[in-house]
């Protein structure tokens, strides 16, 4: 921390709430995966489940504008407003940051859809959530691609595990929802066969 000047002091702030936006990012995606249709976690109730995710996803909101405004306003590199939301227009790395602009720019549109549910519609809402499926892998290979700290080291364990912790929710998701699928074709089944039998009865 010594090494932490007035001039530093933006670039050490960009990078910290750099990884601390790809926990929380990542944290959201996972809480995104586990909720059942329910909308409930496992041990909490589901008020509980909708609470704990919208905290987490208003606090990644909050690092991640930290991190853009630290990153603009960092004079060690010039990156304008318009390339951190105009995808690949950045002269400094123009493709790592890029994909931040890209990522920025689908959390965008998740916070507006949210905030409008009520007036779009939840089929709509929900069909336009599925950016938040997109925008993840898009900002992970953004802090690897542009973060020599990621690349190396204990904070490349931490972005490793990020990535493990996601691609393992992403294969519960699968398997509750193929295990899901023969339980819901077995009450239709049986529904039917009910139906049957009640109309069987009724010509009778």
């Amino acid at each position: 921390m010594n090494g932490i000047t007035s001039t530093t002091a933006l670039w050490y702030a960009s990078r910290a709430t750099g990884v601390v936006s790809l926990l929380l990012l990542s944290a959201v995606m996972i809480l995104g995966l586990v909720v059942n249709r329910q909308g409930r976690l496992p041990g909490l109730p589901r008020f509980g489940a909708v609470s704990l995710h919208r905290s987490v996803s208003l606090l990644a909101v909050l690092f991640v504008a930290i991190h853009v405004i630290t990153a603009i306003a960092d004079p060690y590199v010039t990156i304008r407003i318009t390339a951190a939301v105009i995808p690949f227009t950045s002269g400094y790395q123009p493709f790592w940051l890029g994909l931040g602009a890209v990522s920025l720019d689908l959390i965008i549109v998740l916070i507006v859809t949210s905030l409008a549910r009520a007036r779009i519609g939840r089929r709509t809402w929900r069909s336009l959530h599925w950016l938040a499926y997109a925008a993840w892998p898009v900002a992970f290979a953004h802090s690897i691609g542009s973060s020599t700290d990621l690349q190396s080291g204990g904070l490349r364990t931490l972005a490793i595990g990020c990535a493990l912790a996601v691609i393992a929710a992403v294969g519960w998701r699968i398997w509750r929802s193929a295990a899901a699928r023969p339980r819901f074709e077995r009450a239709a089944s049986t529904l039917d066969d009910s139906q049957q039998s009640l109309t069987k009865a009724g010509r009778s």
